[in-house]
C-alpha cells in the first residue's frame, strides 16, 4: 500500500504523496501567536503567497481567535476580514481552506475561492453549517470540539483522552455524514489545545493511529501550542513565547508526517516543509537497505 493511500485521499483537493502542509494566515488582532501582523488584506495575501514560496501545500483562512477565554467576533466583522483574503489568494492558484465556525463565512469563502471549510467546531457551533458545506460540495474538517473558547479549559476532564476523543470524533463524523456530507469530504483533527491539557495533547500525538483507525485523513494542529511551552519551559516553569515554539513544532510535524497525517497546520512553513519531505524520504527508503559491499563500505577498507 503506497503512503498516498495510507494517508488518505480528500476528494476536492489534489492528492500528496507526503504529509502535506497547511499554512495559517490568521487575519485577526488577537491571535495568541500572530495576532495583528496580518491584519490588513493586502499583508494577508502577502503573506499567503509567502507560505505557499516556503513549501505550503494549501492556507488556511481565519478570521476569529480560537485562543483559550477568546470571546467571539461579530459575523460581518469575520466575514470582512476573511473573504477578500480568500478572493486574493484564490485569484493567484492558491488552495485555500477558510477557518470558520459560521456557515454564512464558509459559504462566501468557497463562493470566493476557498476549497475546504475547516470548522473547529465540527459543525456544532452553527446549525447550518453542515447543510451548507453538504450544498458546496467541499471538503469539511471535522475537528473535536467540546464548547467555545471562553470555557474550554473547565471542559478538560478525561478518564481515558484517547478513547473519548476518538468516541466523540467518530459520533461526530456519523452526525455530518448524516447531514449530508461525503465521506470521501471529511477530514479529521483531534483538535490539540481544545480542552485539553498538555498531558492530554501528548498522549493524543502518541497515540495517532488511534485517530487515523477512524478510516479518514487526519489534520495535526500542533503549532506553537500551549502544550508546546509546557514542554520547552525553563527550569522556573516559564514558557518561551509562542513565536519561539516552531523548533518544537516542525519536531512534531515529523513525528506526525511519520505516523500518516494527512496534514500538519503551522504558523511558520519552511522547517515543516523540510520536515515532511524528510519523513517521506526515510519511509521511501523503508526496505531497501543498501547492498552488501557497496561502494559506501568498500570506501571504508584498507
Amino acid at each position: 500500500m503506497s503512503m498516498l493511500r495510507a494517508r488518505g485521499t480528500v476528494e476536492g483537493l489534489p492528492g500528496w504523496d507526503r504529509c502535506a502542509v497547511m499554512g495559517v494566515v490568521n487575519v485577526t488582532p488577537d491571535s495568541f501567536s500572530d495576532g495583528g501582523r496580518w491584519f490588513d488584506t493586502t499583508a494577508a495575501i502577502k503573506r499567503g503567497l509567502a507560505l505557499v514560496a516556503e513549501g505550503a501545500d494549501l492556507v488556511d483562512v481565519g478570521g476569529e481567535s480560537t485562543r483559550p477565554g477568546a470571546s467571539r467576533v461579530d459575523a460581518d466583522e469575520e466575514l470582512r476580514r476573511v473573504v477578500p483574503v480568500v478572493r486574493g489568494l484564490a485569484s493567484e492558484g492558491v488552495a485555500v481552506s477558510v477557518d470558520t465556525m459560521r456557515a454564512a463565512v464558509a459559504g462566501q469563502a468557497v463562493e470566493a475561492g476557498a476549497l475546504l471549510v475547516n470548522d473547529v467546531s465540527g459543525g456544532l457551533a452553527d446549525p447550518a453549517m453542515v447543510g451548507t458545506v453538504a450544498a458546496a460540495g467541499v471538503p469539511f474538517v471535522v475537528m473535536h470540539w467540546r464548547g467555545f473558547s471562553e470555557g474550554m479549559n473547565s471542559r478538560a476532564v478525561y478518564t481515558d483522552v484517547v478513547a473519548e476523543v476518538v468516541a466523540e470524533l467518530r459520533a461526530r463524523m456519523d452526525a455530518v455524514i448524516a447531514g449530508g456530507i461525503a465521506p470521501e469530504r471529511l477530514v479529521i483533527d483531534p483538535g490539540l489545545g481544545f480542552a485539553k491539557t498538555a498531558a492530554h495533547d501528548l498522549a493524543l500525538l502518541a497515540h495517532l493511529p488511534e485517530l487515523r483507525a477512524l478510516g479518514r485523513p487526519l489534520l495535526v494542529a500542533a503549532s506553537r501550542k500551549r502544550f508546546l511551552g509546557q514542554v520547552l519551559a525553563d527550569p522556573e516553569g516559564a514558557p518561551p513565547p509562542a513565536r519561539e515554539r516552531d523548533a518544537a513544532t516542525a519536531a512534531v510535524s515529523a513525528i506526525a508526517a511519520h505516523e500518516g497525517a494527512w496534514a500538519v497546520r503551522v504558523h511558520e512553513v519552511r522547517a515543516t516543509a523540510d520536515a515532511v519531505r524528510v519523513a517521506r524520504a526515510v519511509e521511501g527508503a523503508t526496505g531497501t537497505p543498501a547492498a552488501a559491499g557497496s561502494t559506501g563500505t568498500a570506501g571504508l577498507a584498507g
